[in-house]
């Protein structure tokens, strides 16, 4: 939930801001001078800042730049009842995001830290893409004929603007090789935006997409731009599209042929300029053949299609991969690396869960580890067992299909330690199943399991 930090010397400010941003569903923390708004700040909680500039004791200014020192991403909104020219100076030179004069209507308010939480969010995209710039150098790494030829038609696809569809298992890089797409682009200066398909339930997916005018729902007290129309000049990334619910797909497909959409509650059609790149971890041509996916949909996404090998085909790779994250995760000032002979070790095994378990295994093996050499022995204890067996089902003649899937999915969970992702794993199903059974059977919380895996 977003969170706001209000700090006005003027009560009745105070309150009626609280009260507005309370309707929208945002929480509201209030302080009657900066030095109270100090104290109550916290980077991990506040999405935003809004202060009055002239206050007693620690003022706007000062507000501002003690949270710019301490969260440099948090946007802070200046007001002011005196506007002067210098003020505004003063304020723009400083980082303000938005320098407001009073009397200012709410209106103007609510718009502006839209405005500001947009330029922010478009600014978290382009820092994350230069971030991802370093680390795609190095994580792309690798001389195996399969993969080479994956990165040969990444590098074409970054040619044009035509969308992509990335298929491969999961750990494998698809959104490295996403990231490398749209860098290597002309649009490498506009936003990647990423939208996880499977991170939200059907009734906000929409919303989330294209966006919703004020009261298009309940709860919709302002409006909101969708991730379409965020990325718009650069490259709208939509991860696991294979969980996309049916009933959303005519939309999507509309808006990947027309470059347009309708906002929810809105009559009126935005357009928009991007380039889109689907992933997803399973074949969508089988979705297609069982009925999950549209047809239509599919062709219209798979332009060029991207197939990642997994880990198991390019055991070539392995031992650079292993010595890349060595150095990457090692403690700084020690030389800690990988024996030939465990190398040799890891490219014997299956690495189901691909780069990404690799990865894990690296990490854990220099953690658990005290000389300058890891050698094979790193195997017993770096790498993590196979979840254990799920204790026997009190099933008995007459239960009923739908109790002995509650004892299914319980009993998965309790032997996961809660871990959905593994569930899923385990049943076969996707997260969003486990998701809808675990709201459906009343199952506890993940914080209530301890895994068997754990000591």
């Amino acid at each position: 939930m977003r969170r706001l930090l209000v700090a006005d010397d003027d009560a009745g400010m105070r309150t009626a801001l609280e009260a507005r941003f309370l309707r929208r569903g945002w929480g509201v923390d209030l302080a009657a001078s900066g030095a109270e708004a100090l104290h109550k700040f916290r980077p991990e909680l506040h999405t935003l800042v809004i202060t009055d500039v002239r206050m007693p004791g620690c003022d706007g200014f000062e507000l501002m730049r003690s949270v710019q020192t301490a969260s440099p991403q948090t946007p802070v909104v200046l007001l002011t009842a005196y506007a002067c020219v210098p003020d505004a100076v003063e304020a723009m030179r400083s980082g303000a995001c938005d320098y407001l004069v009073k009397p200012v209507s709410f209106e103007k308010i609510e718009l502006t830290v839209e405005q500001v939480l947009h330029r922010a969010e478009r600014q978290s995209c382009r820092e994350m893409g230069s971030r991802k710039q370093t680390e795609e150098k190095q994580t792309l790494v690798g001389h195996s004929a399969a993969w080479q030829q994956a990165l040969a038609c990444a590098h074409k696809a970054a040619s044009c603007d035509a969308d992509v569809l990335i298929e491969a298992e999961s750990g494998t890089g698809k959104e490295l090789v996403a990231h490398l797409i749209h860098r290597l682009s002309r649009r490498k200066l506009g936003p990647l935006v990423a939208l996880n398909c499977a991170a939200f339930p059907e009734a906000l997916l929409e919303s989330e997409l294209f966006g919703h005018t004020r009261g298009a729902f309940t709860g919709a007290v302002g409006a909101r731009p969708g991730k379409f129309e965020t990325a718009s000049g650069g490259t709208l990334l939509l991860d696991e599209v294979g969980e996309m619910p049916l009933t959303l797909q005519p939309k999507l497909l509309r808006a990947l042929q027309e470059r347009e959409f309708d906002p929810l509650g809105s009559n009126q059609t935005v357009r928009v300029d991007i380039r889109v790149i689907a992933t997803t971890n399973r074949p969508l041509a089988a979705a297609v053949a069982e009925g999950r996916f549209r047809a239509d949909l599919y062709y219209r996404m798979n332009v060029i299609p991207i197939v990642l090998p997994p880990l198991r085909e390019r055991r070539g790779d392995i031992g650079e991969l292993a010595r890349y994250f060595a150095k990457l995760y090692r403690s700084p000032g020690t030389e800690t690396h990988l024996s030939d002979a465990l190398i040799a070790r890891l490219e014997e095994q299956p690495w189901p869960g691909n780069v990404r378990e690799l990865a894990n295994f690296v990490q854990r093996a220099l953690a658990m580890s005290s000389g300058s050499e890891i050698g094979p022995e790193a195997l017993e204890y770096g790498k993590l067992p196979d979840a254990a067996p799920l204790p026997p089902l009190g099933w008995k003649a007459g239960l009923s299909l739908e109790e002995m899937e509650r004892q299914l999915f319980a009993m998965t969970l309790d032997a996961t330690g809660g871990n959905r992702a593994r569930a899923a794993e385990l049943l076969g199903v996707s997260l969003r199943t486990v998701r809808n059974k675990v709201r459906e059977f009343g199952l506890p919380p993940r914080s209530n399991y301890r895994s068997p895996l754990c000591p």
